[in-house]
C-alpha cells in the first residue's frame, strides 16, 4: 500500500514508477571483467601448497569441480591417501620411524604442515617467546637433548642443555619455559658439551680437561675421565659398534672413549703440541682432524680403526695435501664429501677444496682413498670467513663479518645476504632453514626452496632479543623441529636463553 505523502525513499511515486519502466537494453551493454583477487589476499593464512592446489582446482569447469569435490571428499577419508602424502612430502617420514600414537596420518599431515607454515612465517601469533635465566656466568655451549622427531602426540618436548663458566650444566624445557635441573657447581668452568639424544645423555668437559657424563632426565653423574690437558674439541660419535666420544687434547692427541662409561679405547698422536679440531662426517664413518693456520696438513681418520686398543696398531687415515687450514665442513647429503678452506700454495689467497673419501679393505687393514672433485678461490674482496657450513651435496654457506654468502662447490656465487647490522656470531643449517645469530641482538631466519637445480635460500624474518640496555647480542643459535633457541649475552658478564616455541593449534 502506497504512502499518503506519495514519497518512496525521498522521491514521488510517479518518478519511481517511471524509473523502473525505462529499463536499459542489457544486450547492448558490454561488462568489463574485473581482475580476480589473488588467492593469497583472500586466504592470507593458507600455505603455499594449499594455494597452489586451490588455484589448480579453480581452473576446472564448474561441473568438473563438483565431480572432483565428490571424489576428493571420498578419498580424503582414506588412511592410505594421507600416509602417501606424508611419505611423498617428507622423505624422512618412514613408517618404521614414526610415532603416531593415537593420531591419524591425516592429523599428522595437517599438524606438521601447520607447524612448518608457522616456522616459515614467523608472525608474532605463531610462537611464544620466553627468557630463561639461571646461570650465574656466561653460557659457553648448548645442545638439544630431545630428539628432533615430529610427534604431535602430547609427548613431544624441546629440551636443551647448557654449560657455563659458573661451573654448572643445566637442562631447560623450552615448551614450558622452565629449568628442569642443575648440576652441583663443579671445580672449574664448563666449556663444552655434546648430547646423545637417543641415549638421553649429555657429556661435558671443563677448562682443565675433566670429562663427565650426565643423565639428561635428572642430571645424575654417571662417569668421569680426566685428560692430561684441557680439551680443544669434543665430538659425539654414535656408530653401529656403539656410542663413542672423541676428545682432542691440547697436547695434540685424539682420545676415543666409550659412552656412557668413558673407557679408553685408543689414543692417537695427531698434531703433537698443537690444539686439534675435530669434525665427524654425517654418517660418523670419518673424522676430520686439523690444527688451525698451521703448516701441518689435516688428517682424515676411518672411525672404525679408532676402536683398536693396541698402541702398536696405527688407525687408518690419510693426509690431505693442503696446509694453513682455517675451516671445514661435511655435506649432509653426501656423507663422504668434505669441504676444506685453506690457503693456496703461496699462502696469499683463500681456497675451498672439496674431497670425496672412500675405503678399500684388504684382509688385515683398511686403506683410505681420497679424491679431489672441486676447488675455487674466494674473491679477494671478501673478508676471511669465520663460519662455514654445507647444505645438500653442492652448496657452501660462508659467514664473513655480517654477511652470509652461498657458493657452489665449483665457486659459483648463488646469493649474498646483509640482513644483520653487526657481525654474525653463529649459524644453524638444516634441510628446511638457516638461522643466524648476531651481536645486533637478532636472529635471522631463512627458508630453503629446492625446486631449482640449486637450492634457493629466501630471507624470511627477524626474531628480536631483549633490550640493548641489558644485552650485548646473541652468541649462539640452535633449532629443532618446533623451536629456536639463542644464547643472549648480558652486559654484566652473564647469559640467558631466549627461546621461540612454535605452536600447532589445529585439532
Amino acid at each position: 500500500m502506497w504512502c499518503e505523502q506519495g514519497q518512496v525513499d525521498g522521491g514521488s511515486v510517479s518518478e519511481w514508477q517511471q524509473e523502473i519502466t525505462e529499463l536499459p537494453d542489457y544486450n547492448k551493454i558490454s561488462f568489463k571483467e574485473q581482475a580476480p583477487v589473488p588467492l593469497e589476499e583472500v586466504l592470507p593464512d593458507a600455505s603455499p601448497q594449499a594455494l597452489d592446489l586451490l588455484g589448480r582446482f579453480l581452473l576446472y569447469p564448474p561441473q568438473q569441480r563438483i565431480s572432483a569435490s565428490q571424489v576428493w571428499n571420498e578419498a580424503s577419508r582414506t588412511k592410505e591417501l594421507w600416509r602417501q602424502l606424508c611419505l611423498r612430502r617428507w622423505s624422512s617420514c618412514k613408517a618404521s620411524q614414526m610415532t603416531l600414537g593415537t593420531q591419524t596420518w591425516k592429523q599428522y599431515y595437517l599438524r606438521r604442515s601447520e607447524l612448518e607454515f608457522r616456522m616459515a612465517s614467523g608472525r608474532p601469533e605463531d610462537f611464544t617467546c620466553r627468557a630463561l635465566a639461571g646461570h650465574k656466568g656466561e653460557i659457553d655451549d648448548l645442545a638439544y637433548i630431545s630428539t628432533s622427531e615430529y610427534r604431535f602426540d602430547g609427548q613431544d618436548k624441546s629440551v636443551v642443555c647448557t654449560v657455563s663458566s659458573d661451573g654448572t650444566v643445566r637442562a631447560w624445557d623450552l615448551h614450558e619455559g622452565m629449568e628442569l635441573w642443575s648440576s652441583p657447581v663443579q671445580s672449574a668452568a664448563l666449556v663444552n658439551l655434546v648430547a646423545y639424544p637417543r641415549l638421553q645423555l649429555v657429556v661435558t668437559v671443563d677448562e682443565r680437561g675433566l670429562i663427565k657424563v650426565w643423565e639428561a632426565e635428572n642430571g645424575c653423574e654417571k662417569a668421569a675421565f680426566l685428560l692430561p690437558m684441557y680439551s680443544s674439541a669434543l665430538e659425539a660419535c654414535d656408530i653401529p659398534e656403539g656410542p663413542l666420544l672423541l676428545a682432542a687434547c691440547a697436547e695434540g692427541a685424539l682420545y676415543t672413549l666409550t659412552v656412557p662409561w668413558l673407557q679408553l679405547l685408543s689414543r692417537v698422536n695427531v698434531f703433537p703440541g698443537n690444539p686439534t679440531s675435530l669434525l665427524c662426517s654425517p654418517d660418523r664413518q670419518w673424522v676430520f682432524a686439523s690444527t688451525q693456520n698451521s703448516d701441518l696438513s689435516p688428517e682424515v681418520f676411518y672411525t672404525q680403526s679408532l676402536l683398536c686398543r693396541s698402541e702398536d696398531e696405527t688407525p687408518a687415515s690419510t693426509t690431505l695435501p693442503i696446509w694453513l687450514t682455517s675451516r671445514a665442513c661435511w655435506t649432509p647429503d653426501e656423507a663422504a664429501r668434505l669441504m676444506v678452506m685453506h690457503r693456496n700454495d703461496n699462502g696469499m689467497q683463500l681456497v675451498i677444496t672439496t674431497y670425496e673419501l672412500g675405503s678399500r679393505k684388504s684382509r688385515d687393514r683398511v686403506e683410505v682413498l681420497v679424491r679431489q672433485i672441486a676447488s675455487f678461490l674466494l674473491p679477494d674482496t671478501m673478508m676471511p670467513p669465520h663460519l662455514m657450513k654445507g647444505h645438500g651435496s653442492q652448496v657452501i654457506l660462508l659467514v664473513s663479518g655480517s654477511e652470509l654468502v652461498l657458493f657452489t662447490i665449483h665457486g659459483l656465487q648463488l646469493v649474498a645476504f646483509q640482513d644483520h647490522q653487526r657481525p654474525i656470531t653463529s649459524m644453524w643449517v638444516d634441510q628446511t632453514r638457516v638461522i643466524t645469530s648476531s651481536f645486533d641482538l637478532s636472529l635471522r631466519v631463512y627458508m630453503w626452496n629446492k625446486e631449482n637445480k640449486f637450492p634457493v635460500l629466501k630471507s624470511c624474518y627477524h626474531l628480536l632479543g631483549g633490550s640493548h640496555r641489558w644485552a650485548s647480542g646473541f652468541t649462539h643459535v640452535e633449532s629443532d623441529s618446533m623451536s629456536i633457541v639463542g644464547v643472549e649475552a648480558r652486559n654484566i658478564g652473564t647469559s640467558i636463553l631466549r627461546s621461540y616455541y612454535f605452536q600447532v593449534r589445529c585439532g
